[in-house]
Formats: structure tokens, C-alpha cells, sequence
């Protein structure tokens, strides 16, 4: 792999976020004018607890994940 292959990947997942963020945040408010179901306030619901547990720890939440299997 070269250097600038790891680079990518990492921007590529950042962009992914940014863009699961937006339709978090477009699916909360289509809840809240009641045009989409539960389903979907609970899809945003985990995504932003997700989001906030990732600040809050300053990590990837796949690896907040890995360190409470190990413990």
C-alpha cells in the first residue's frame, strides 16, 4: 500500500460521516413534521449517540467498540 492510499481511505470515511450526519440530520426533521416513520427517528436516534460517543472519547467508534469486548 502506499503512503498516500491511508490518507485516502481516512478522508474517505470522514466524507461518509459527513454525509450519514446530513441525512441524520434531515431524517430527525422529517420526523419531527411527521413525514417519515419511527423507524427512521431511531435510526437517528443511534447514529448521533454514536457521533457523540466518538467526540466525547476522540475515537473511531469501531474502536470504542473493540476496547469494551476486550474489557
Amino acid at each position: 500500500m502506499q503512503d498516500g492510499s491511508a490518507d485516502m481511505n481516512q478522508e474517505n470515511v470522514e466524507t461518509l460521516k459527513n454525509v450519514a450526519d446530513g441525512v441524520a440530520a434531515v431524517t430527525a426533521i422529517g420526523t419531527l413534521m411527521q413525514l417519515l416513520p419511527a423507524v427512521a427517528a431511531l435510526f437517528t436516534i443511534v447514529w448521533t449517540g454514536m457521533r457523540i460517543a466518538e467526540m466525547i472519547a476522540g475515537k473511531p467508534f469501531a474502536e470504542i467498540i473493540r476496547r469494551k469486548k476486550a474489557e
